[in-house]
């Protein structure tokens, strides 16, 4: 199951190691994921559910969900899905909640360093992503000293499995790969007063702006002066019958495991839903040698570019408006998927159905703000849906309520990665403007009319109707908390 040739990627593999999958001796690439061994080495079943003992299969390959839970030398609920191999490993299929390994101590373990406080720094930024990236590069550029945090290996975020071409100005690294756009963002913070801590995930933020880490299994604490969210969004589910077997994954999965992981996530699937993602990750799955059954989509129309689409049907894909996943087939895993036409109430029509033969089915069907940090810490929420669900109250420079506190990319609203880069800058720019003792009062307005300049341009038209509304929603919901005044 792992891709041997691929027309974009060059597959970057560690060395070859043995580890034991309940008692079975296998060979996966150190420094990948578990989840992407396993799934490499024909194993879909991850663990069982605690209540009816149904079989489990990773989904969003973030660490979002407890699909791909278990139990790894000796220590169960371990998320395989972002847990790097080693070799000599033992990984054991989980039933229900684990046990918890008896483990006596002689003495008390004592270390006068734990939790280690890392001391403060003027701007911390969660988030390695398009928009972490992006604001860190903005404030470094004007002497503000950060540190970005990224509970992932590899800085990058989204962008290290994006193989399509933006589209846009050059300002917006149109004709420009994803997976290169975030070389060149890393690239243009080597020599500005940016550290990056990757494998460091953000535990809490709390007043006074303390955020607890979790870094190589230990506890550290960092202060800030001012904090920026890019912690993006995750993947939402859609519900159906048998809908938890394994072979069922979100769009980002199926993109980790392909474009990151070199691993084909099946043989033949069915995409459900034709926004930008599904189409763009259709193609991704025919590039990787995957053949692709059918996209389905609800609405009369497809929801992404028509590029996107085009590229998809000219290789022989059916797209196929009105028409929804009615159920999975399978026992253990994906072996079928049935699919219906529906009417303009979105009930399934008598007759239509057809069942498809595949062993994947792909979600494409919208992505939820991750806004846990900003909800810990206190930030006002509103639920907008243009913006795909709750996300904290922010104003026009993405302050939140709690000042000093920013949000953006898409915590601060479901868009696409140009967007999440200009809002980058934007929070980077509102964040140095209040740090910077005597800021450049002319250079910064310059700086900004530049970023919301693009912004408009990059909403401008059908497909930024909805973020449109939703920001507009927002800057009214800003005014009424006290900001924007």
């Amino acid at each position: 199951m792992r891709i041997r040739e691929h027309p974009i990627l060059d597959f970057q593999k560690g060395p070859l190691v043995e580890f034991e999958h309940d008692g079975r001796k296998l060979e996966g690439h150190e420094g990948e994921s578990i989840a992407a061994a396993l799934h490499a080495a024909g194993v879909r079943v991850l663990r069982h559910s605690i209540r009816l003992n149904r079989p489990r299969g990773f989904f969003c390959a973030i660490g979002r969900c407890s699909s791909c839970l278990m139990t790894v030398d000796g220590v169960p609920n371990v998320m395989t899905c972002v847990t790097a191999l080693k070799a000599g490993m033992r990984v054991e299929t989980q039933t229900g909640k684990g046990t918890i390994p008896d483990v006596r101590f002689t003495e008390a373990p004592s270390d006068p360093d734990y939790p280690r406080d890392l001391g403060s720094v003027p701007l911390a930024i969660v988030g390695a992503g398009p928009a972490g990236l992006s604001a860190a590069v903005a404030a470094g550029r004007l002497g503000v000293e950060c540190v970005v945090l990224d509970e992932n290996p590899v800085p990058g975020g989204q962008l290290i499995k994006q193989t399509h071409m933006f589209f846009g100005s050059k300002e917006h690294h149109a004709r420009v790969r994803g997976i290169d756009i975030g070389e060149i963002l890393l690239k243009e913070i080597e020599d500005l007063p940016v550290s990056v801590m990757t494998g460091t995930t953000v535990l809490g933020l709390y007043p006074g702006k303390v955020l607890a880490l979790l870094r190589n299994g230990r506890l550290h604490r960092l202060t800030a002066d001012s904090v920026i969210l890019a912690t993006g969004a995750s993947e939402n589910m859609l519900a159906f019958p048998n809908g938890d077997l394994p072979g069922i994954y979100g769009a980002g999965a199926v993109q980790t495991l392909m474009n990151v992981d070199g691993v084909a996530p099946g043989k033949r699937v069915l995409m459900v839903g034709a926004g930008n993602i599904g189409l763009i990750v259709s193609y991704q799955l025919l590039q990787a040698g995957v053949e692709v059954a059918a996209v389905v989509e609800g609405l009369p129309e497809i929801g992404g570019y028509h590029v996107h689409a085009a590229k998809v049907r000219r290789a022989g894909v059916p797209v196929m408006t009105s028409h929804t996943l009615l159920h999975a087939v399978g026992t253990d895993r994906v072996e079928g998927a049935i699919i219906s036409e529906i009417d303009g109430d979105w009930r399934p029509i008598e007759g239509t159905e057809i069942k498809l033969e595949v062993d994947t089915i792909c979600l494409a069907v919208g992505l939820t703000p991750n806004c846990e940090l900003a909800s810990q810490l206190g930030c006002d929420e509103a639920y907008v849906a243009e913006l795909g669900g709750r996300v904290a109250i922010h104003d026009t420079d993405l302050e939140t309520t709690v000042p000093g506190v920013y949000v953006a990319g898409d915590a601060s609203g479901i868009e696409e990665a140009s967007t999440a880069m200009l809002e980058g800058r934007l929070a980077g720019l509102s964040a140095a403007a209040k740090l910077l003792t005597r800021p450049d009062a002319d250079e910064l307005t310059r700086l900004r009319i530049e970023v919301e300049e693009g912004l408009r341009a990059l909403r401008a038209g059908p497909f930024g109707e909805h973020p449109r509304a939703g920001k507009q929603k927002m800057v009214e919901l800003a005014r009424s908390c006290g900001g924007d005044q």
